[in-house]
């Protein structure tokens, strides 16, 4: 029911029914998938060759289509993402550039490239299992085949699709893929490749959407359906080759090879597969012709990439796990000489950091390999591979560093991109509907293994490091569609996963989080939740109701401000007339005097009732405070009517303090109060959120100590990213603030000084000196 009248805003009130969709057969109320769920399965059968002069791929999938939907299917639906690097793409079409003013040399190269090269998938030909040619159109980025004949329930449908795509330049283009080449003087003129979205996938048919038909735009990513792969790469005779799964050929290696990779199994640090001199050899003198083909298997997996150079580095480093399918994981590297030294000391290190905490937090890695590799991508991943930037810089002198940045850089992208293997490579999200799911989740969960990688990490994630976006005008809900979003790192990465920190650590507590977190994890891996799966887990498995929580930190761009007003000390008036009669008395001369009183007193001038004695009365001899006759009968007579509960409750001789707070940034929140007392000591409480159930603006609440309070803080240890500090003490404190010098004004034009001319005192001397 929605608020009509009046200003009062029930924060606490349930989803259910109003903004979450009703439970089914195929999902429970509990967030748990339910007993008919079901979902497609696509398995594929690829064979794809790299041309290295043309940068293109040559390929052919078989794809076997398997309908476990209760729906008949007179269609099947395909992405095809590269096709964004059309010049007529919506993606190219729409692409806007931030100042009309200026243009970068970048934007530049870009449209020379596009004047020359255009992406996106050629020669295309789509049969069926009978040989003939099926009937297709193109959307954008989406292909349709019409099937011969509707399928039904439990049968399945193969074809086969053949085509070329060319690899764009990523350095030049942007993307996900690509190629890098080192062209400059003093490099080697070889390239890496990375493949991805480089072969038409299956779109995803669910229980609630049907087919999933947004246009790829280039931000929003891939929701895929799971299935088993069969591929096979041939590539250049000289290249190494890492990709999705197991090597199914390990005969194409060296002897040498591959007894070092069962070295790596055991080792206790990285073990070179392909050592630098090894790939230093084959860039010195790059094969002319020949070819070797990688073959490579992966089950139950959405997805396949993979990456292919001469100039790889190869190192590898068994992690053991508590599995019995794969009590061994391959954490591998691969990497050119211009990444090292920095990949050799963190990359494969840092895969297995990953898999620990992740295993930890979510579920046991269910694949045989995890490997990160390094070329033209910042950061990307695929099952079982990951595409990461980082590198050093040599300086012009030949000299080698590499900033503290690069180093934690290398180190956070590796968790992240490797963190995506578990969600959303195994729990299947969709991030082009609901980004924060994957990204936000995987940063939360980043965060905590940069934490146990250092204390001191700069981790996205801390409470007190969201305010600045929480209180800025171009926000959107996290809860908004891939593509409409106005700041996708803070929106979907860094807001989301400071949500969970505070979830963690300030609203459930760990353990009833770990557990509740770990269950959303084992439930839906190899399946596809939605956010209302992983709400109504997230509560069911704690027992705390958190639609509170859901809507202010997914559903608004509410912030945390929250202010402590007011605190005042009560106490209980005493019944003995006396006892009240000097308090107040005592109160009242705490008071300051008149200023004229005052005054003509410090001038020594005298009142008329200290010069004539004679006007004095019975009011000059006593005062307001006086007690009466009366009011001492009426105290005998009061005590004598109390009931023994009144009796007690007026021995009452402790302090009662009333705190006041406002809820200034509209998100509700616990309350965290420290409080600080006159003999030292302080106490910290937490208040939960509930206490703004019935006032979500303002509260008053209650505090009892035998203990004189001296000072109270909100947030002391700044875990709710509340935006304003200066409200969160009383008495309110000075809030120190440190300010650079203004710099000086900038100068004005002077051509004669930038033109390198000078004059002396006499240079403009027109008359004879006389």
């Amino acid at each position: 029911m929605q608020q009509t009248t009046g200003t009062f805003e029930d924060k606490f009130r349930q989803f259910e029914g109003e903004d979450w969709p009703s439970p089914t057969d195929y999902r429970s109320a509990s967030g748990a998938p339910g007993f008919r769920y079901w979902q497609q399965k696509v398995d594929y059968d690829i064979d794809v060759s790299l041309d290295e002069p043309t940068r293109t791929l040559t390929g052919t999938e078989t794809v076997t289509y398997t309908n476990n939907s209760p729906d008949r299917l007179g269609y099947l639906w395909l992405l095809l993402d590269q096709q964004n690097y059309r010049r007529a793409s919506i993606a190219e079409r729409t692409r806007t550039v931030g100042d009309a003013a200026t243009v970068s040399v970048g934007e530049v190269l870009r449209v020379q490239r596009f004047q020359e090269w255009e992406g996106g998938f050629n020669d295309l030909k789509i049969t069926g299992p009978d040989g003939q040619d099926l009937t297709y159109t193109i959307t954008d980025t989406l292909l349709r085949i019409d099937l011969p004949q509707t399928l039904g329930t439990g049968e399945s449908f193969t074809f086969t699709i053949r085509f070329t795509l060319p690899l764009p330049e990523t350095n030049v283009v942007g993307g996900r893929s690509g190629y890098e080449c080192f062209t400059k003087a003093w490099e080697d003129g070889n390239c890496i490749f990375l493949a991805a979205q480089w072969f038409p996938r299956l779109a995803v048919y669910s229980d609630y959407e049907g087919w999933h038909q947004a246009q790829f735009l280039g931000s929003g990513e891939f929701t895929l359906e799971f299935g088993d792969y069969d591929v096979s790469i041939t590539a250049p005779a000289d290249h190494v080759v890492a990709a999705t799964g197991e090597l199914a050929n390990p005969e194409i290696l060296s002897e040498a090879q591959r007894s070092r990779l069962a070295q790596a199994r055991t080792a206790d640090e990285p073990v070179y597969i392909v050592t630098p001199a090894e790939a230093a050899a084959a860039e010195a003198a790059p094969a002319r012709s020949g070819t070797r083909t990688w073959h490579f298997v992966a089950d139950n997996v959405r997805d396949f990439g993979w990456a292919a150079s001469r100039k790889f580095v190869w190192d590898a480093l068994g992690v053991e796990q508590d599995s019995t399918e794969h009590p061994v994981v391959m954490a591998m590297s691969f990497y050119p000489k211009e990444a090292r030294p920095l990949w050799d000391a963190y990359s494969t290190k840092a895969i297995a950091h990953t898999l620990d905490v992740y295993n930890q937090f979510a579920l046991t890695y269910p694949y045989p390999t995890a490997q990160s590799v390094n070329g033209p991508v910042g950061g990307m991943e695929y099952p079982m591979i990951t595409f990461n930037g980082p590198r050093p810089v040599r300086g012009d002198d030949g000299s080698l560093t590499y900033t503290e940045r690069a180093k934690t850089g290398l180190i956070g992208v590796v968790i992240h991109e490797v963190g995506h293997t578990y969600f959303p490579m195994i729990v299947n999200s969709d991030e082009r509907q609901w980004t924060w799911m994957d990204e936000g989740l995987n940063s939360f969960l980043q965060f905590e293994a940069q934490k146990l990688w250092d204390p001191d990490f700069p981790s996205r994630g801390e409470p007190r490091d969201i305010v600045e976006y929480m209180i800025s005008q171009d926000q959107v809900p996290v809860m908004t569609q891939s593509d409409s979003l106005l700041q996708f790192g803070n929106n979907a990465y860094a807001k989301p996963a400071t949500a969970l920190v505070i979830l963690r650590e300030t609203v459930m507590g760990r353990e009833l989080f770990d557990r509740a977190f770990r269950e959303y994890s084992q439930r839906w891996m190899f399946k596809r939740p939605t956010p209302f799966d992983f709400f109504r887990t997230m509560e069911e498995s704690s027992g705390m109701d958190l639609d509170w929580f859901w809507r202010g930190w997914f559903y608004t761009t509410d912030h945390v401000d929250i202010s402590l007003d007011n605190v005042v000390r009560v106490n209980l008036q005493s019944t003995d007339p006396d006892e009240r009669a000097r308090a107040d008395r005592e109160r009242f001369r705490q008071q300051p005097v008149s200023r004229t009183a005052a005054v003509n007193q410090e001038a020594g001038i005298q009142t008329v009732i200290e010069r004539d004695s004679g006007v004095l009365d019975y009011y000059d001899e006593t005062d307001q405070f006086t007690v009466t006759a009366t009011q001492r009968r009426d105290a005998a007579s009061a005590a004598a009517r109390a009931d023994a509960d009144r009796q007690r409750a007026q021995g009452f001789r402790d302090n009662i303090y009333r705190l006041t707070f406002s809820n200034v940034g509209g998100l509700v929140m616990p309350v965290i109060v420290k409080m600080n007392f006159a003999d030292g000591t302080s106490e910290t409480v937490r208040i939960p959120a509930e206490i703004w159930r019935r006032n979500s603006q303002r509260v008053v609440w209650q505090y009892t100590s035998a203990r004189t309070l001296v000072s109270a803080e909100l947030d002391p240890l700044w875990e709710t990213a509340d935006s304003d500090r200066s409200n969160n003490a009383f008495p309110q404190s000075i809030v120190p603030s440190v300010v650079p010098l203004a710099p000086a004004g900038p100068q004005g034009q002077n051509r004669m000084r930038d033109d390198d001319r000078r004059v002396t005192p006499d240079s403009l001397r027109t008359r004879p000196a006389s």
